[in-house]
């Protein structure tokens, strides 16, 4: 009987010994897969942060900004003028032609 038991076992013995092996090769496969893509999720993670920080700063320096703009009138109004086109009355305003493409020398040939 205990023939028997061991004949199975040695029957049984490569495929249990591919099949371990098997299970451990695909653990460590999705370990490092896992790893791999932490490490992914971490540096896109430091990107993130370093654009949120500029944009913080940014912010900052317009919020500056715009209270330099508001307590300053001369300011406020040198920017609409530059920025918008704004005049004011009394104001005397040039307007110059566009660019206007040059006739061609076949219009001005007398046949």
């Amino acid at each position: 009987m205990n023939e028997k038991r061991d004949d199975r076992q040695e029957a049984y013995g490569p495929f249990v010994r591919f099949a371990v092996i098997s299970l451990l090769l695909l653990m460590a496969t999705a370990g490092f897969k896992s790893y791999r893509d932490l490490a992914e999720a971490r540096a896109h993670e430091t990107e993130l942060h370093g654009k949120i920080e500029a944009t913080r700063q940014r912010v900052e320096q317009l919020e500056d900004q715009v209270e330099r703009i508001e307590g300053d009138s001369l300011t406020l109004e040198r920017l609409a003028r530059e920025e918008l086109g704004w005049v004011r009355d009394g104001d005397l305003v040039i307007v110059l032609p566009e660019d206007t493409p040059s006739p061609s020398a076949s219009h001005n040939s007398v046949p």
